[in-house]
């Protein structure tokens, strides 16, 4: 079934089904406003940049008001580049950082799904920053957009681990066969407009990506409208669900037997965006659908995505996402249509789940005699500031010691392929610099993770990135007092419900609600498998601590023997909670 037939084409399209049906595969008027003199893409123009993993941006504190007019914004480019299960070469991390200081604003942001997100970009440069990722062997084509975006899967690289190996290699497979066949990147990004000829960043093709000999020129998994909406996949292990695999679109769960790999666990549905003002939309964890050997991975999540192609919600994007065609189908007609798309019946689930979490942060043997270094980027960020020179200090590791790296869910690093030696190498480098190692931040700093919300997120309502560490600061001693100090529990901070750092299914979640204020959210898990509940609304910054201190108060006086914070939440109740936590604050205060 095509999708341009399809039943949910019916409904009168949204704006931005128009554009790309009018695009013609992607292209639009791209290419002839690259070159304009506007700061800026006109509205077709920047939905259809999404899908080349760039979003138009301003930074909303500089907006200025002039002579009596409306303010003026400075317009710049956030890009984004795919990172398939987080693993990259020093040489390209390097050449990530020397992008975000020739053409970004100074740093690049480690994100939640393993990929690099440079801010602060202008439309002149946008084409030769494309050139310079090509050239780096990476791609920003479906880094965002209503595709297949950056796919995930436990980075840790344990070698001699068959089970690992394997589901990295499946994972770039299904990397390959959902990446769009369009050849717009090409010739927008790549090509010289005149000659016709592929322009390259220093002009040394042979250090670039070709263009794959698969490109053409129809979509034969989108169709020319593409997905509803975005569509992100994951992959986890039973002992290992760092990658938060019920939080996605579409995410397996290895099965395996005796370092054998006997088939996929396939769940479908998770999403966390929420709209305030639109009750209708929810956050949901993916369901559990059915299981499928090794061989069939491909196909199955080739039947997924086009069934969401042609049921997904195409006029109301605020419900377009596959959880909402999930709930609106109900999840039997489903898996029905699913099977009909992958052309035989689903096996039922095999009985394994996520039963363990480890975000490989410290030193660990990789199996080779080597080691790896799981290094805390707080919140993604990495720059220089001050005495703290992050950026420096990994220019400095990458350069020196040419370990390999892989990106972590949770926004850190880790370096591979290092000898017992590079451990007090590496200490030094960081403290040289300002940094601390991660065996010198505290357990709460280590599981903590935000957006990047104001100034330049276009959604955000409330501070994120730049407020996390300071409510950090002040709850550490707090946690300190309550011999909480080496508990992990989860705590995601976003500057709006759409909740890019996927706070709906963390112990603590803190989510912006209006400037200032904030909605708290507690009783989910490390785990991932369950969502947290709402617990206070409209909380201003300057009491997340000491709500969340009576929160742990709590757990500390009543919790179970071995309780996790999010399980003793969810035990007890979250009206429970507040009735104890309340009484907690007016006898602290009353002192």
């Amino acid at each position: 079934m095509a999708d341009e037939s399809s039943p949910a084409a019916a409904a009168k399209p949204s704006a931005v089904e128009v554009a790309k049906a009018a695009s013609d595969y992607l292209r639009g008027d791209i290419a002839k406003e690259l070159v304009d003199r506007a700061p800026g893409f006109g509205k077709p123009s920047i939905h259809l940049l999404k899908n080349f993993g760039t979003y138009q941006q301003d930074d909303r504190e500089t907006r200025k008001a002039v002579d009596g007019k409306k303010s003026e914004r400075q317009i710049s480019f956030m890009i984004r580049t795919c990172v398939p299960g987080g693993k990259l070469s020093a040489e390209q991390l390097l050449a990530a950082i020397d992008m975000g200081d020739e053409l970004g604003n100074g740093t690049i942001r480690l994100t939640t799904r393993q990929s690099i997100q440079h801010h602060g970009v202008v439309k002149g440069d946008l084409k030769d920053f494309m050139q310079k990722v090509h050239a780096n062997h990476l791609t920003t084509l479906a880094a965002c957009g209503d595709v297949e975006r950056n796919i995930m899967c436990c980075p840790a690289p344990l070698h001699g681990n068959p089970i690992r190996d394997e589901m990295q290699a499946t994972l770039d497979e299904l990397a390959k066969h959902l990446a769009p066949r369009t050849r717009a990147y090409y010739e927008i990004w790549l090509t010289d407009p005149d000659t016709g000829e592929k322009t390259l960043a220093g002009g040394n093709a042979k250090d670039a990506v070709v263009e794959p000999a698969g490109v053409v020129e129809h979509e034969p998994i989108y169709g020319r409208t593409y997905l509803p909406r975005k569509f992100k996949t994951a992959f986890a292990l039973p002992e290992d669900n760092c990658t938060d695999v019920y939080a996605n679109d579409l995410g397996f769960i290895v099965v395996h037997e005796h370092g054998t790999i006997l088939g996929y666990n396939v769940l479908a549905g998770g999403g966390m965006g929420v709209t305030p003002s639109a009750a209708k939309t929810f956050p949901a964890l993916a369901k559990r659908l059915g299981f499928v050997p090794p061989e069939d991975v491909l196909a199955i999540a080739e039947a997924i995505v086009k069934v969401q192609r042609d049921y997904g919600n195409r006029s109301d994007r605020k419900v377009a996402r596959l959880k909402y065609t999930i709930h609106t189908m109900g999840l039997e007609n489903f898996r029905k249509k699913v099977e009909e798309y992958f052309g035989k019946p689903l096996a039922p689930c095999h009985p394994a789940d996520v039963h363990g979490f480890d975000d490989h942060i410290g030193w660990h043997e990789q199996g080779d005699g080597k080691f790896f270094y799981g290094f805390n980027v707080e919140n993604g960020r990495v720059h220089d500031t001050g005495d703290f020179k992050l950026k420096t200090a990994l220019r400095r590791i990458l350069r020196e010691i040419k370990s390999g790296v892989r990106i972590t869910a949770h926004q850190s690093l880790l370096f591979t392929d290092l000898s017992i030696t590079d451990r007090e190498r590496i200490a030094k480098i960081l403290h040289d610099h300002g940094v601390k190692t991660s065996e010198e931040i505290s357990t709460l700093r280590r599981w903590s993770m935000a957006c990047v919300a104001l100034p330049t997120c276009s959604l955000a309502v409330a501070e994120s990135e730049r407020v996390l560490p300071g409510l950090i600061d002040s709850l550490e001693p707090e946690v300190a007092k309550l011999g909480l100090a080496n508990d992990a529990f989860t705590l995601r901070m976003t500057g709006c419900p759409n909740a890019c750092a996927r706070p709906y299914n963390s112990d603590i979640g803190i989510v912006g609600r209006t400037l200032g204020k904030y909605t708290i959210f507690l009783g989910g898990r490390l785990l991932g498998d369950r969502l947290n509940e709402h617990y206070k609304d409209v909380v201003p910054f300057e009491e997340l601590s000491q709500e969340i201190t009576a929160v742990l108060a709590c757990y500390k006086a009543e919790r179970h023997a071995g309780e996790t914070l999010g399980d003793f939440c969810h035990r007890k109740g979250v009206d429970g909670v507040r009735k104890w936590a309340d009484e907690w604050l007016a006898g602290a205060r009353g002192r």
